[in-house]
């Protein structure tokens, strides 16, 4: 396992990510928790020691599955990451109580990594009003009690926003969580981000660096090109290769889905083998032809989900868009998939209310999209 330096602290650059943990009939907060403790262990024995979890993923569940997984280890063994959940504003004001039940789902005493989540247009004018929240101040507070060994945040908004949050709260930073991947190199304006970061020594933790798993489907032509330059790696491989490339990338955070992918992964991170100029520049040309394909750029972060009255499955019918635009003709399965879902479950449903617009990580225009794949496929 290839270790990077934090502060005097080895930490496994491949890190477990707890967003994706595998479910039960397709339910996100029903884990299957059997499989998922069999994942747990087999990266810990092969040399993983960071493992990140938040407070809405898998509908709270997963921190509990987390403590519960290690809570079999000892605890100076591993470091755990959590994050006060900014992305829902309704959350700012009840950072006290959050923090509490956070603790005792993962039946522990205190944090080491704790984040200031999903900073963005939405909530950051919240994170800046210490006068009403007080939440970087609740935080920092922890930090001296012990609860919180290194405070720290992520970041989904756009460079003005980061800069915003940077020039309030920089000094308290430890490191930050950025959206990383070669597709988001400009999109996110994560290279500005990363650099930003370099030039002021602050360590970056990774996170979606498959983009949802979409960088580990590549078109057959990218394939290839990708084959002639390192017969036989994967697509995933790459995505991670690309990552080890990037400096002051301490930690890369993989939300891993089954057994499978948690043994392929730590395989990759068992060895450092980043990418030469002719590597980067084939990479670079791949990311320029997804990104100015069609389609909407979801992640299957499911906050839209937890928010919708409707309860739609936005990152399934998003999928079943994309999949459909990347056809010339559209193709069947997408029209086929929506006949096989309730009225209710469809894209006509969508009310156009915007809860789930207002936590998007990356702010897409969601009730938009639902309008347009109800007009051009479902009806």
């Amino acid at each position: 396992m290839i270790y990077k330096d934090f502060n005097g602290l080895s930490l496994s650059m491949l890190g477990m990510g707890t967003m994706r943990l595998p479910v039960i009939d397709g339910e996100d907060a029903r884990i299957d928790v059997p499989t998922a403790l069999d994942m747990y262990d087999y990266a810990y024995k092969q040399g993983v020691n960071y493992f990140d979890t938040a407070w809405g993923y898998h509908g709270g569940n997963s921190e509990i599955v987390t403590g519960k997984a290690l809570a079999r280890y000892p605890r100076n063994s591993f470091y755990v990451a959590t994050k006060f959940p900014g992305y829902d504003v309704k959350n700012f004001g009840k950072h006290e109580e959050i923090f509490a039940t956070q603790l005792e789902r993962l039946q522990m005493d205190y944090v080491d990594f704790y984040l200031l989540h999903n900073v963005c247009e939405v909530n950051i004018d919240k994170y800046l009003d210490e006068e009403t929240y007080h939440t970087e101040s609740y935080f920092i507070e922890q930090k001296k009690a012990g609860k919180i060994k290194h405070l720290g945040f992520s970041v989904h908004g756009t460079w003005d926003t980061f800069i915003r949050f940077m020039d309030r709260f920089g000094e308290d930073m430890e490191f930050c969580q950025i959206e990383l991947n070669y597709l988001d190199w400009e999109f996110q304006d994560a290279k500005r981000k990363v650099e930003y970061c370099n030039a002021h020594n602050i360590p970056v933790i990774v996170m979606e660096p498959l983009r949802g798993g979409h960088l580990c489907k590549l078109s057959d032509a990218q394939e290839t090109a990708l084959q002639q330059l390192r017969p036989g790696i994967t697509p995933t491989e790459w995505a991670f290769r690309w990552l080890q490339t990037i400096p002051g990338v301490t930690v890369v955070l993989s939300g891993m889905s089954n057994p499978v992918q948690t043994e392929e992964n730590i395989k990759t991170f068992q060895t450092k083998e980043p990418l030469n100029a002719e590597e980067m520049a084939a990479i670079e040309q791949i990311a320029h032809e997804m990104a100015t394909a069609k389609g909407l750029p979801c992640t299957a972060c499911h906050y839209c989900v937890s928010h919708c009255p409707m309860e739609l499955d936005i990152p399934y019918l998003i999928g079943l868009y994309n999949e459909h635009l990347s056809k010339e003709e559209g193709g069947f399965i997408a029209p086929m998939a929506l006949a096989a879902l309730p009225e209710d479950k469809r894209p006509s449903a969508c009310i156009a209310c915007g809860a789930c617009h207002d936590v998007c990580p990356q702010t897409l225009e969601i009730p938009e999209f639902l309008a347009e794949f109800a007009e051009n496929v479902e009806r």
